[in-house]
């Protein structure tokens, strides 16, 4: 996924956390905030409490897989956050990808 297609910067992270709206379910939380731009923007975030650097990685390598997959469902106009909780890093991506959807579809993120 292309870095124009990522929310990079601390102060917009927070932004979202601040004045986004939050959605859960057991292996994800996702922040949403409607935005008025070209296309969606994504944050992932992945706690030390998954594992080391590597283990980290490999979520994070999932979920932006799992995103790209679904690049053309989801609505264009948000920035939202994907934050993994610890029982993530036992998921094969199959798992990964469905739970996202899971998650997405209570969000509304998925048009």
């Amino acid at each position: 996924m292309r870095k124009s297609y990522r929310v990079k910067k601390e102060k917009e992270f927070q932004y979202v956390f601040k004045n986004g709206k939050s959605y859960a379910n057991k292996k994800f939380v996702v922040y949403l905030l409607p935005r008025d731009q070209a296309h969606f923007r994504v944050g992932i975030s992945v706690g030390k409490k998954i594992g080391n650097a590597v283990a980290r990685n490999a979520v994070k390598r999932k979920i932006r897989a799992s995103i790209y997959e679904m690049k053309e469902m989801i609505d264009p106009s948000l920035d939202f956050l994907v934050i993994a909780r610890p029982s993530v890093s036992d998921l094969t991506s199959k798992e990964v990808y469905s739970n996202l959807l899971h998650v997405f579809k209570l969000s509304k993120i998925i048009k």
